[in-house]
């Protein structure tokens, strides 16, 4: 499944650098505002030693790691939910996500100007959120006016429902809070996800510090960290500056001693990565073969069928069983045939729950 991240931020505060660390493609950093103007696209491969180790035993032909897609949004202003600026692309193009990587400024250099001249994170955080919540508000208020005229019948409950929620998130948008911090009753939070709503999606906010605050973050990270804590979002202290001295280096072990030098044991594009994956609720299954060992990501929850349908719709179609191998033990025994022989491929049906890091073998007839 296709997955794509926006990053979106203020002028300067690091994000077309991060983007550069995260993908191959190169959007231009400068130290103007609007220095992105289109939105830049780059496809990550995601980490994952489970795939490598898989790899060394099987010694496939090809080898095919899961992919997140990267989108690095234009900056903005002010006023963006009236079309301000780059404001209706901006937000046209945060609707396509399916999350959020919030990149917010913590750290202090004068030679990198800032939009309204002083650091302060939370405040640029508040920026973005205000405009976000103004284009839901007016989401919701058109929605609201069509089924509220339905719900007054009083005979169609969808509407009444419908009207229930798009009420509750009326009142929570214009009290300044995003879509994700309402509590709703489990159908309730399923209903509101047919709006679409920006401040519905998940989000991570990676706080862009220097070097010296890798490790241990500062003042800023510690304001943002208090100011989400109700909010039902991730945080990432990272440093964009660093990540990209990282990249630079081709030498793996070169990598590895730059990072001890700054504390660290991975980098931070591992650590965006794997919280990508946390926000959404994913994991990973693998296909295993001489021909190709492949990582296929997935909803947590799936049941066979529909991780089947991952690879390919008629898999889920004709589905008949999978044959699962857990990653540990194949790792342990060293072979499919040696699992088998020791009687720990399982054979699983319709309603068996994929795990992480299960080996799966679909049989399936169309």
């Amino acid at each position: 499944m296709a997955l794509k991240c926006g990053i979106v931020g203020l002028p300067n505060v690091g994000k077309s650098t991060l983007f550069n660390c995260l993908s191959n493609a190169k959007a231009q950093s400068a130290n103007f505002p609007f220095c992105t103007i289109e939105p830049n696209v780059g496809v990550i491969t995601v980490p994952d030693e489970r795939i490598n180790k898989l790899s060394e035993i099987v010694k496939p032909q090809r080898v095919q790691p899961t992919t997140i897609e990267i989108v690095d949004i234009a900056g903005l202003v002010r006023g963006a939910s009236k079309g301000e600026g780059l404001g209706n692309k901006f937000l046209a193009n945060i609707r396509e996500t399916d999350a959020i990587i919030h990149v917010l400024r913590c750290f202090e250099d004068e030679n990198i100007t800032h939009v309204d001249n002083t650091i302060d994170p939370v405040r640029d955080k508040e920026t973005i959120d205000i405009e976000l919540q103004l284009k839901d508000l007016e989401t919701v208020e058109t929605r609201l006016k069509k089924v509220s005229k339905i719900a007054q019948t009083g005979k169609d409950r969808d509407a009444m429902r419908h009207a229930s929620i798009l009420k509750k998130l009326t009142t929570h948008l214009e009290e300044g809070k995003s879509a994700r911090e309402l509590e709703l009753e489990e159908e309730d939070a399923k209903l509101m996800q047919e709006y679409q709503l920006l401040t519905a999606k998940p989000i991570l906010y990676a706080c862009n510090v220097g070097e010296d605050a890798i490790v241990d973050g500062n003042d800023f990270v510690e304001k943002v960290r208090e100011a989400i804590k109700n909010e039902n979002a991730e945080i990432l202290v990272i440093s964009a500056q660093a990540e990209s001295e990282i990249a630079e280096l081709e030498d793996y072990e070169e990598r590895q001693e730059f990072l001890q030098d700054l504390g660290l044991n991975e980098s931070g594009m591992s650590k965006l990565i794997r919280k990508a994956y946390t926000l959404l609720e994913l994991e990973t299954y693998f296909t295993a073969g001489v021909q190709e060992v492949r990582a296929w990501t997935y909803p947590r929850g799936t049941k066979a069928p529909q991780a089947a349908g991952v690879i390919h719709t008629d898999f889920e179609k004709g589905f008949i069983r999978a044959e699962v191998i857990k990653y540990d033990d194949f790792i342990n025994l060293g072979s499919e045939a040696a699992v088998k022989e020791a009687g720990k491929m399982a054979v699983e049906g319709k309603e068996y729950t994929v795990q992480d890091g299960d080996i799966m073998h679909f049989r399936f007839n169309v």
